[in-house]
C-alpha cells in the first residue's frame, strides 16, 4: 500500500479547508450594518418559544458538501430559524419542507434539520442564500444583496456545480445575474416559474422552484410532490449522462 508523501494534503482535505475558511469569512462579515444590528436585536429579544436558547445572531455560512454538484440558492436566513440555529434552513417550517425533499432525493442523511449538532449531513448538495443575514420583514435591499455577491461568487467558484436550484424569484435572479456576469447566459432575462429550466452552458443548469415559505406551503401554491419533483430533476441533471431537453428562456 502506497503512502502519500509527508507534508502533502489530499485534494479533498484542501477543498474542505477552503470551504471552512470561506464560511468563517462569511460569519465575520460586517458589510451591512442594518442587517447585523437586526440579527443581534432578534438574538437578544428572542421568540418566547426559544427564550432559553442562545441565538446565532450573525451572518449564516453555507451548509453542505464541499464537493456539491447541486447548489440551492434561497433568499435569506429566517429570523428565528437560521438566525437562531446558525445553519441554513434549519429550525423553521421552510427548512422542514426543504430537508424532507432533500432526504427523499438522497441528498440529506435525515428528513429534518433542527440544530447544528443534530448530525445532519448533505451529500452532493450545498445550500446558500442571496443574503446571508436575516433582514427586517424578510426583505433585504438590493444594495445588501449586492454586498453578498462576492460570497456567492466564491461559493460558486469553489464547487463543481452542475445544477443550481433557485428558490423563489430572489434565488432565481441571484443565479441569473451571476450567470450573465460570467458570460454563461445572454439575451433577455429568463422568466421565473416553478419547474422552469434554463441551460447556462458548460453543462450547467438552473431550475426554478417556489420557495418553501409558509406563505406558499400553507396556501397550497407549493405542495410536497411539487418540491420533490424539483430535486428529482436536479439529481438527474447533476449526472454527466443527463438527457438533452428543451430549455425555458
Amino acid at each position: 500500500m502506497k503512502r502519500k508523501p509527508a507534508g502533502r494534503k489530499s485534494s479533498q482535505c484542501v477543498r474542505k479547508s477552503a470551504w471552512a475558511k470561506l464560511n468563517q469569512q462569511v460569519v465575520a462579515c460586517e458589510k451591512c450594518p442594518r442587517l447585523i444590528e437586526h440579527c443581534q436585536t432578534i438574538a437578544r429579544t428572542k421568540r418566547r418559544a426559544y427564550i432559553d436558547e442562545d441565538y446565532w445572531g450573525r451572518p449564516v455560512p453555507n451548509f453542505g458538501d464541499p464537493k456539491a454538484t447541486v447548489l440551492i440558492v434561497g433568499l435569506a436566513p429566517g429570523a428565528h430559524g437560521a438566525n437562531r440555529t446558525g445553519r441554513m434552513f434549519t429550525g423553521d417550517r421552510s427548512g422542514d419542507w426543504l430537508f424532507r425533499a432533500l432526504h427523499k432525493a438522497g441528498f440529506a442523511s435525515k428528513a429534518e434539520s433542527t440544530r447544528l449538532d443534530d448530525g445532519q449531513k448533505l451529500t452532493g448538495v450545498a445550500i446558500t442564500n442571496a443574503c446571508r443575514c436575516a433582514p427586517p420583514e424578510n426583505k433585504p435591499t438590493r444594495a445588501e444583496i449586492d454586498n453578498c455577491r462576492d460570497w456567492f461568487r466564491q461559493t460558486v467558484e469553489m464547487l463543481p456545480i452542475r445544477v443550481f436550484v433557485g428558490l423563489g424569484q430572489v434565488g432565481w435572479r441571484a443565479v441569473v445575474d451571476f450567470a450573465r456576469t460570467e458570460g454563461w447566459h445572454s439575451g433577455k432575462l429568463p422568466q421565473f416559474s416553478h419547474g422552469a429550466e434554463l441551460e447556462l452552458g458548460k453543462d450547467r443548469w438552473l431550475i426554478g422552484s417556489f420557495h418553501p415559505s409558509q406563505q406558499n406551503t400553507f396556501t397550497g401554491r407549493l405542495t410536497e410532490p411539487m418540491l420533490d419533483s424539483v430535486f428529482r430533476r436536479a439529481s438527474q441533471l447533476a449526472k454527466p449522462e443527463c438527457p438533452v431537453f428543451e430549455t425555458h428562456s
